[in-house]
């Protein structure tokens, strides 16, 4: 069956678009591959940057993209993801804890213990420490081999005050103590 020129023309057109439509919608799903996750102060509600997060072959990827932090917090911290999509204060024992709804390290084994990022017998929400240097800047990425990009949307990311020994002792959950920023990390489509 032959067609017309008028038909031809038409279903160029038809084909077109539909290459159109593909091609403007190449962003969107490339954009969907990862994460960005807003980092805020807890004390001062402030942004301080963003965590990209992407999946590889080896696990998941936390690129930190962090500065205005004050200089005196050079060093390593406590970075972890927590369990609930909150980085609202909440009592415990009767204190208000900064990040406190976060709730514990992410733990969908119960495992109960705190461990390294590639221990299998331990949260799975530990990560690698992140490193602040002396201007107040975080840009190191981090790699999580036991994690993947779909157990992470619905908690917290956060970044403790202190170190992190990857261990139970003799602080626990690695001694890292106070959270200092917090973002909840959602699927792309939401707010």
């Amino acid at each position: 069956m032959q067609l017309s020129d008028e038909e031809r023309l038409i279903s160029g057109k038809a084909l077109l678009k539909a290459l159109l439509s593909a091609l403007l919608c190449l962003p969107a799903l490339a954009g969907a591959a990862g994460l960005s996750v807003e980092m805020k102060v807890l004390r001062s509600g402030k942004t301080v940057g963003y965590v990209s997060i992407e999946e590889n072959d080896y696990g998941v990827v936390f690129t930190p993209n962090l500065s205005g932090l004050p200089k005196h917090l050079h060093g390593l911290h406590g970075f972890h993801i927590h369990e609930n999509p909150s980085c609202e204060a909440a009592k415990k024992n009767g204190k208000l804890v900064p990040g406190g709804a976060a709730g514990g390290h992410y733990d969908p084994m119960n495992s109960g213990k705190h461990g390294f990022p590639w221990s299998d017998d331990s949260h799975l929400g530990d990560l690698p420490p992140l490193y602040i240097d002396r201007q107040g800047k975080a840009s190191q990425a981090l790699l999580s081999p036991k994690i993947w990009l779909a157990d992470l949307p619905g908690r917290a990311l956060i970044v403790h005050a202190g170190g992190d020994n990857h261990s139970d002792q003799p602080r626990a959950l690695g001694g890292g103590g106070t959270r200092l920023l917090c973002g909840v990390i959602r699927t792309p489509a939401q707010p």
